[in-house]
């Protein structure tokens, strides 16, 4: 099983310098992935500028967007050149991840319309492919991805999500949850692959808050109320999942390896590039 690690661009008031080591010492110590999250309305980074950066400072690194609330943007056509953009600096590492989202300001703040952001999604998948291919609603927008397509990630939870993944997608990645249920949803989620004509295997991703050392478990609660606020209470029972210790760590990615995962994302919960190398002593 891979592992990657989700660059810290959702921590408030997180350096651009601890962002940009937080990416070079991930290329360096081997992780998988470096990935980002999307989010409007909330003390973050954008993603897509994000990982241009870090496109810079790496040279193996796959750089994912896990997840990218590409409906909420205004212009697939736009989109399509920055993330085109993003790949070829890159030189072809990118995988875009995508998802409806669930919270509604966002979609409010860019002046988009929530209740028809799945199909809306659905319709911006299609266009950015076709933009990618040199076609789309004006013929000629480049740049074109390194190898003429960028490969495509989904999240959502609900049937709506899991069928576009199903359809568009080299995967499915969940939002985390135990270990010992994902053989469920690898289950459920090859009989959706398998009515949508797919072939080959789907590749299967999850994502896990993580916060060792010492203070860690005080830095998940702080961050992940904060972050989760707009769940209400069950924000406290997403932060009590955060892992805070090496033996824990070490059970989950087994676990998850066991299970039927391909790719464990590691969402730390501070900006200090210095975490990293602690969680690379227990995983890599």
């Amino acid at each position: 099983m891979d592992i990657g690690v989700c660059l810290p661009t959702t921590i408030p008031g997180a350096d651009g310098s601890q962002l940009i080591e937080f990416a070079r010492r991930a290329d360096r110590l081997g992780f998988s992935s470096l990935t980002v999250v999307d989010r409007m309305v909330y003390d973050n980074y954008d993603g897509i500028v994000a990982l241009s950066a870090a496109a810079a400072v790496t040279e193996r690194i796959k750089l994912v967007t896990a997840i990218l609330l590409a409906a909420y943007r205004p212009s697939s056509v736009e989109l399509a050149k920055q993330l085109a953009s993003l790949d070829r600096l890159s030189g072809g590492r990118l995988v875009v991840g995508v998802s409806a989202g669930m919270r509604e300001d966002d979609y409010v703040a860019t002046g988009t319309d929530y209740g028809t952001r799945g199909r809306r999604l659905d319709a911006m998948i299609e266009e950015l492919k076709e933009v990618w291919k040199g076609e789309g609603p004006v013929p000629g927008v480049g740049p074109r991805p390194v190898n003429g397509d960028i490969p495509m990630w989904a999240g959502g939870h609900s049937p709506a999500g899991l069928r576009r993944a199903a359809k568009y997608a080299i995967g499915w990645i969940s939002p985390g949850g135990p270990p010992h249920k994902f053989p469920d949803l690898v289950t459920r989620f090859g009989e959706l692959w398998a009515e949508e004509g797919r072939t080959g295997k789907p590749r299967m991703g999850t994502n896990c808050y993580v916060s060792l050392g010492p203070g860690g478990k005080e830095r998940a609660t702080e961050h992940m109320l904060s972050y989760y606020a707009y769940m209400g209470t069950m924000a406290g029972h997403l932060a009590a999942g955060a892992i805070t210790e090496e033996d824990r760590l070490k059970d989950a990615v087994d676990a998850y390896a066991a299970n039927g995962c391909d790719e464990m994302l590691l969402l730390p919960c501070t900006a200090d590039p210095d975490h990293l190398d602690r969680i690379a002593d227990v995983v890599l």
